[in-house]
């Protein structure tokens, strides 16, 4: 699918994973609709050209389907969907504290997973009425997972249940969105230089990348927002989920 010239939409795009890929594609020639948190959009700084914000909240109907209309509205037709928003809080299910707290369970699985799904049926839905291609296809979306969906470490379960949702996701919604002509790529993130880690000692940040098997460094967001490119590029890439990772296997802690 060529990038140029089409319309992609792009959760958490305020920062980290979202942030690189929407400055990546827009430098391609996409236009570029970036949804994240109210409070997110309006502390965003240095917006890159070619790149709208929109404040929607992944997990609500109405905020996505307002931003997928507004995403559908140009003159570029909607081809690409790329969700990066997500969140990664801690806890064990059985700690000195007491059992795992159920809300926050809830709210991990609502954002990732319900986030993710609300985001990708909405958006297939529109992007299931425009022109196809020359060979049939309409266009692609890119669920995020992560590693710890295959080796999730102590405190992750609820993280993990969400990422292992969104990784088994992959291959229905590549067989379901087939017959409109979208594919479906999900990608396994390992150990990224988002904001997040940024904000952790220096000491930690080394040992983190220590663990990484070759290269022996933190993956840069812009890695991620390449590959998005290169899947969307490749037509034959569907129903897979793509581990980035550095051949990274998570330890227990």
């Amino acid at each position: 699918m060529q990038l140029d010239g089409i319309a992609a939409l792009v959760t958490g795009a305020a920062s980290g994973l979202g942030a690189a890929t929407s400055a990546h594609l827009a430098k391609q020639g996409v236009a570029v609709y970036g949804l994240d948190l109210e409070r997110s959009v309006a502390a965003a700084q240095a917006v890159p050209d070619g790149v709208t914000l929109l404040a929607a909240d992944v997990t609500d109907e109405e905020s996505v389907r307002a931003a997928v209309a507004r995403a559908a509205e140009g003159p570029e037709p909607l081809r690409l969907v790329v969700s990066c928003a997500g969140i990664a809080p801690s806890a064990r299910i059985l700690s000195k504290k007491g059992p795992h707290d159920l809300e926050l369970f809830h709210t991990v699985l609502k954002v990732n997973l319900l986030g993710t799904f609300n985001v990708m049926r909405l958006a297939a839905e529109q992007i299931a009425r425009t022109e196809p291609d020359e060979h049939g296809q309409r266009g692609v979306v890119v669920n995020t997972a992560s590693v710890a969906a295959f080796e999730g470490q102590i405190g992750q379960i609820a993280y993990t249940a969400s990422k292992s949702g969104v990784a088994g996701m992959t291959i229905t919604a590549a067989r379901d969105l087939a017959q409109y002509g979208i594919r479906v790529v999900t990608i396994a993130p390992g150990i990224v230089a988002t904001p997040m880690l940024a904000g952790l000692p220096e000491d930690v940040q080394t040992s983190l990348a220590q663990s990484v098997t070759f290269p022996q460094r933190l993956a840069d967001p812009t890695e991620y927002a390449r590959l998005v490119s290169m899947i969307a590029e490749h037509d034959y890439l569907n129903g897979e989920t793509i581990r980035m990772d550095g051949a990274i296997r998570m330890a227990a802690r």
